[in-house]
């Protein structure tokens, strides 16, 4: 949508298709995006793996001027990362789709 990506994630993810996304959001981030919008409600678990992942693709967006937002992450994902320790650096999380979008437009206006 415009200047951000949306990353609509409906299942789970294998490492090979984790990585192929990382290549592809990075690739388009550094082609001019302001952000990247990454919707994982179709997915139920994060191992440690997905959760390196989507920090990576939050620190080369950040690198490219940009930011990363994770959307409609569930209740039991989020436990579930909290419970293995593990923090998503760089990234910023929204409810859903819309709120995510809706942090982006207030950062048009500074």
């Amino acid at each position: 949508m415009g200047e951000i990506l949306i990353a609509a994630i409906q299942q789970e993810l294998t490492d090979e298709s984790a990585l192929a996304l990382q290549s592809d959001l990075t690739e388009m981030a550094a082609a001019g995006a302001r952000g990247v919008v990454i919707e994982i409600s179709g997915v139920e678990i994060v191992d440690s793996f997905l959760a390196r992942v989507l920090s990576e693709i939050a620190a080369a967006t950040n690198m490219l001027a940009g930011r990363t937002v994770v959307a409609g992450m569930r209740p039991s994902v989020a436990i579930t990362l909290v419970e293995m320790g593990l923090s998503l650096r760089g990234l910023e999380t929204a409810r859903s789709l819309e709120d995510a979008m809706a942090l982006f437009q207030g950062q048009a206006g500074r």
